[in-house]
């Protein structure tokens, strides 16, 4: 039976309109709008009548043909899978193994790293008050393109033991509202003409997108393998698409946890160098000291490294900082001050008291602590599962066993409380998810609790769906 009316309303629903698509899906095989064996409106169809794009919808489908919730038949069309059933308004949408009935603790949120409070609050109030004290006329005045200087220089502490330490100064520093508005300024700096081109890695932090959208740039993804990006792969996109930035997490990269070594580094500053690309080095998860050289120090010439406060000190302070390229420092901190006029004074204030007085690194140290005594907890518990991980960083990758798929298993732990982010979520548009989900670190979270949650995602996972369609 040809479906022609089903038509779901997406404007209430949150997040990308591929997922929300698909939760309005499975919502019509629950409620019946959709019965087995009835046949959906043609991808161009239902992309028109929704008003979104031919790919969202395309997106949508595969995820929903993944879990089983679809069948695509070659020259037929896409259908509701016959092996699919109405479900009642309570009925879940997976059959649960049996679970503790203490066990309920609510939702926890392993969907992005929370910090355990080992005394930022304490910090904060601190320098707040001292901060209090000085208010002068300068509060009355814009920040202006110099004033933060003071901040520029106490901010040079955060590199310390890194491989940057030494070679950079307070010139080269732009002041950011946190890391994602690092990336757009850095863009903003570096993307020109009508269509730009932006290259990201294949599973990419979303915000990379995000950003390069704002400013009307094409996304090219580029093929990771288990050091990262791999350069001849960004050599074809290059010479395939062209492009002016590329954007890369070499220490640390979301959300698989790899890490490039020394000669990889070297051989995608050479391509960069070849092409002429502007190198964005995320490095806001500020993973343990590594050894290795930043790609700032590989290609200072065109590398902006990106790092911010968020995931060791504090997410809601909102301050971030870039190195810039040798001698493009001014035109960073240019950019900013047209888009926002510089930090706020208070803020500026703030995080100086925090890097002078040396509670900025004693935070960051213990909070990096925490997060690993939570990691080695999860990979423990975890025992033979397919797993990426680096000691101290605070996610991990874990590539589902046969039987799951990433959008379900998320889907089915969102039902028991615990809620995590698949694949889906970091692959580019029309690219392939692979069968795996992003655990973060819930520092925040008391041990006991966290220690129980991740029980039951390994329970979850000793107990897959197996034949089941959903």
């Amino acid at each position: 039976m040809t479906d022609t009316t089903w038509r779901p309303d997406l404007a209430q629903q949150a997040g990308p309109k591929y997922l929300s698509l698909v939760r309005a899906l499975r919502d019509g095989v629950r409620r019946g709008d959709l019965a087995p064996g009835s046949r959906l409106p043609t991808v161009r169809d239902l992309a028109w009548r929704l008003g979104v794009t031919p790919g969202t919808v395309a997106r949508a489908y595969q995820i929903a043909t993944q879990e089983g919730l679809l069948e695509a038949a070659v020259g037929r069309g896409t259908f509701v899978s016959t092996q699919t059933r109405r479900l009642g308004p309570t009925e879940p949408l997976y059959r649960q193994p049996v679970m503790d009935p203490n066990d309920d603790d609510g939702i926890v949120d392993l969907r992005s790293p929370q910090l355990p409070d080992v005394g930022q609050i304490q910090a904060l109030a601190q320098a707040m008050a001292e901060a209090a004290q000085g208010i002068g006329r300068n509060y009355l005045e814009y920040p202006g393109l110099r004033r933060d200087r003071y901040c520029r220089e106490a901010s040079l502490e955060w590199f310390t033991g890194c491989s940057l330490a030494s070679i950079i100064g307070a010139d080269d520093l732009v002041l950011t509202h946190g890391g994602q508005n690092g990336i757009n300024i850095v863009l903003q700096c570096c993307l020109r003409g009508d269509r730009p081109v932006v290259l990201c890695e294949e599973l990419a932090y979303p915000g990379f997108r995000h950003a390069a959208r704002l400013n009307r740039a094409e996304v090219v993804p580029v093929a990771l393998d288990g050091e990262g990006m791999i350069p001849e792969a960004l050599d074809a996109a290059c010479r395939r698409h062209g492009g002016q930035v590329v954007c890369i997490t070499p220490d640390a990269q979301n959300p698989t946890a790899a890490r490039m070594g020394a000669a990889r580094r070297a051989a995608i500053a050479e391509v960069a160098r070849k092409h002429d690309l502007q190198i964005i080095e995320d490095d806001c998860y500020t993973a343990p000291v590594t050894g290795l050289e930043s790609l700032r120090v590989i290609a200072p010439e065109r590398a902006w490294h990106v790092t911010s406060l968020s995931k060791t000190i504090s997410a809601g302070m909102r301050f971030g900082i870039v190195v810039a390229p040798e001698g493009m420092g001014e035109a960073g901190r240019l950019t900013a001050q047209h888009s926002f006029f510089g930090l706020p004074r208070p803020v500026t204030d703030l995080v100086t008291r925090l890097f002078t007085s040396g509670e900025a690194m004693r935070l960051r140290h213990e909070a990096q602590e925490v997060m690993a005594r939570r990691l080695q907890m999860v990979v423990q518990a975890l025992g033979d599962q397919d797993i990426s991980w680096q000691p101290g960083l605070s996610f991990l990758w874990l590539r589902l066993p046969l039987g799951w798929r990433g959008s379900t298993f998320a889907r089915v732990a969102e039902a028991e409380g615990v809620l995590l982010r698949s694949a889906d979520e970091y692959v580019l548009q029309d690219g392939h998810a692979p069968n795996a989900v992003r655990i973060a670190m819930a520092g925040g979270v008391p041990e006991e609790r966290f220690h129980r949650a991740i029980g039951r995602l390994v329970r979850l996972l000793e107990n897959p769906p197996g034949d089941l369609p959903v």
